[in-house]
């Protein structure tokens, strides 16, 4: 079984920087597509951005292209995304995830999605 650990949120002001990381447990990392969603109070759960198996690919939601950037270290067993010109609107609950099968292209539908992590916070402020 797959254990997902988020890392990295935290309290920062409009305009900073934040890269936030997830670590998975298990040798078997690398066989599973990796995705990064947020949930704001009140909100539904939203994507955010995703990887493929192997990081050749990537998907991000269009609210985040261009400032939020996946990576994946499978030597390392760690999910990252650095995330720039923050914006109160980011202000949410993100959550990693990791799929038990692969995709035609990374998937931005939570039910695709078996392994979830806890969450880690992150708040901007204006």
């Amino acid at each position: 079984q797959v254990q997902l650990a988020e890392s990295g949120g935290g309290l920062v002001q409009a305009g900073a920087s934040l890269t936030l990381s997830c670590a998975a447990s298990g040798r078997i990392f690398s066989n599973y597509p990796m995705a990064w969603f947020r949930q704001a109070p009140g909100k539904e759960r939203e994507f955010v951005a995703a990887i493929s198996l192997n990081g050749g690919s990537t998907r991000y939601a269009d609210s985040v292209k261009g400032r939020f950037t996946i990576s994946r270290d499978n030597t390392k067993s760690t999910v990252s995304m650095q995330m720039s010109s923050l914006k109160p609107e980011d202000t949410a609950v993100y959550y990693c995830t990791a799929a038990k099968v692969d995709f035609l292209r990374p998937s931005n539908d939570p039910s695709d999605y078996t392994y979830w992590g806890h969450g880690t916070q992150v708040t901007v402020s204006s």
